[in-house]
């Protein structure tokens, strides 16, 4: 189901019962942009701390938006043993535009000729997006159009604005009280702005939005006063209306959050990090509040790349490289519980899955990290009964056996390979850092040292002195390979990097001590052969 702007508000009710009524939600998201083309120390790299990572990763996340975002609530059916059903819901969002929130973005060329490549509709993004905002934007806001200090920007511009005024009081020269007009196209939180323009502009007329458009009508004064007085439409009800129409998908999110249910990613640390920027609060500069922030958000967190990494090591499975191969090998032959594992349908509104792939559809894809989640589930409580099919297979059952990956989020090229929601990182488990000693080969650059080595590898390079680099890759065998390849080479010599032998710090503070040591003998010395 694809929902826009014009959808979105009455959908809400509907879209509030479905999420309270699971018993988990798949998500996935679609950006502009994924990374800044930072060079440099800026780049992401093996040798980053998590906390590094993250710092770098914000500057990315604060450049880009979102232009769609997919949810897929899962239901188990009543009275129907392991058997789910899956309400899939594309929405395509646009930043809010009223008063003085007006959004900057950027666009990645990559990002676009590859969402274009699987057919994403720009029209409903740009001309139907569902406005959002976080927290920090929403005060602003509030402020402004609770105490009447806003401006008409973007949203509806001066010059419409105008147009529109002018429409009214031509009318209302010519029209008698009891008359009415409508002005058609108008819908959204924008119906309720151009109302409350015309309102403060002309005293002597009455706005009602109905479904063809906002309503006109001239009445007198005192028929004015008596309106804007009955509790039913007073302006400051009316300006919350507004309000709640701009934040739009922010509206959504908070029921998400307050619902509780597990949230189902895969590699979703990014999805992770646009939620918090763009409906939450700005991400904060502490990496260790950036995790609290998230666990408090969401205090269950799964991602299918981090489970299915163990699984697929154990079963022998064929290597993947995407979501939709891992749900194909879950789904085949290959897959020892296919014929005893949950089953799992599309609702109605979504059977357009039934007969058609739609890879980095947004909804599809979070259809797509729910599947994948309880068929995996479903193999390792296999494992731990040592029958199939095992009996009265639940939801919570499958979460107990999920629980060594609750909160465990795969983290993409950086020093550890998940981050822990719910607790401190895990130490790394990545291969040992490797130096390269260069010889005879004058202002070799660290640009220079990857080309050389990556047909046989690929290696994160970081100059360490002048004619040494650091070498970190996330393969034990690229690291094997290489050591054995280079150890003794005339000119290109590789060995284990050693902190106490190595470290330029380490190597001065020797020095520095050597020479304290050498002047105070020296001292002694002299002192002993005096008179």
């Amino acid at each position: 189901m694809d929902v826009g702007a014009k959808e979105f508000e009455e959908s809400l009710p509907l879209l509030q019962e479905l999420v309270q009524e699971s018993d988990f939600v798949g998500l996935d998201i679609e950006f502009t942009g994924l990374r800044s083309n930072l060079s440099g120390p800026q780049q992401i790299s093996l040798f980053d701390l998590p906390s590094e990572w993250y710092l770098k990763t914000r500057q990315s996340v604060q450049q880009f938006t979102i232009c769609q975002i997919g949810l897929s609530m899962f239901s188990a059916i009543e009275g129907e043993a392991n058997k789910y059903v899956a309400h899939s819901c594309n929405f395509f969002l646009f930043p809010t535009t009223f008063g003085i929130l007006d959004s900057e973005f950027s666009f990645q060329a990559s990002s676009v000729q590859f969402l274009n490549q699987y057919g994403f509709n720009y029209n409903k993004f740009l001309k139907n997006g569902i406005p959002y905002m976080n927290e920090e934007q929403e005060k602003k806001i509030r402020h402004d159009i609770l105490s009447g200090n806003w401006r008409v920007r973007s949203s509806l511009d001066k010059d419409q604005i105008k147009v529109v005024i002018d429409e009214v009081t031509r009318w209302l020269d010519l029209a008698k009280e009891g008359d009415w007009m409508t002005l058609p196209g108008i819908a959204g939180f924008q119906a309720f702005e151009v109302q409350l323009v015309l309102r403060q502009a002309l005293h002597n007329i009455w706005t009602v939005l109905k479904d063809d458009g906002v309503v006109v009508k001239k009445v007198s004064k005192q028929h004015r006063w008596y309106l804007q007085s009955t509790s039913c439409d007073r302006e400051s009800c009316w300006k919350e209306n507004i309000l709640l129409s701009a934040k739009g998908f922010s509206v959504f999110f908070h029921m998400l959050v307050k619902a509780q249910k597990p949230l189902v990613g895969h590699n979703m640390m990014m999805d992770l990090l646009y939620l918090h920027e763009k409906f939450f609060r700005p991400l904060p500069e502490s990496y260790d509040q950036f995790k609290q922030n998230i666990h408090s958000l969401f205090p269950v967190l799964i991602d299918t790349k981090n489970v299915t990494k163990d699984i697929w090591k154990e079963m022998n499975f064929p290597r993947v490289s995407s979501l939709s191969e891992v749900y194909e090998v879950l789904n085949s032959d290959l897959n020892p519980t296919k014929n005893s594992g949950p089953e799992i349908v599309h609702a109605i509104s979504c059977e357009k899955y039934v007969e058609t792939k739609c890879p980095h559809e947004a909804a599809y894809d979070a259809f797509l990290c729910g599947s994948v989640l309880l068929k995996v589930a479903h193999l390792l409580l296999q494992k731990v009964h040592r029958i199939d099919p095992v009996p009265e297979s639940t939801f919570p059952q499958y979460l107990d056996v999920l629980a060594p990956y609750v909160n465990q989020v795969n983290l993409i090229r950086a020093g550890v390979p998940k981050i822990n929601f719910s607790g401190p990182d895990y130490p790394s488990i990545r291969p040992p850092i490797l130096i390269l000693s260069v010889k005879r080969w004058p202002g070799v650059s660290e640009q220079q040292v990857y080309q050389k080595f990556q047909n046989l590898c690929k290696f994160d390079v970081r100059r360490l002195t002048r004619s040494q680099f650091l070498l970190l890759t996330n393969k034990f065998k690229d690291a094997r390979n290489i050591l054995k390849e280079y150890r003794s080479h005339p000119t290109l010599r590789v060995s284990l990097y050693r902190y106490w032998r190595h470290s330029p710090d380490v190597n001065c503070l020797l020095q520095v001590c050597g020479i304290m040591t050498a002047w105070a003998l020296l001292a002694f010395i002299l002192g002993r052969s005096g008179p």
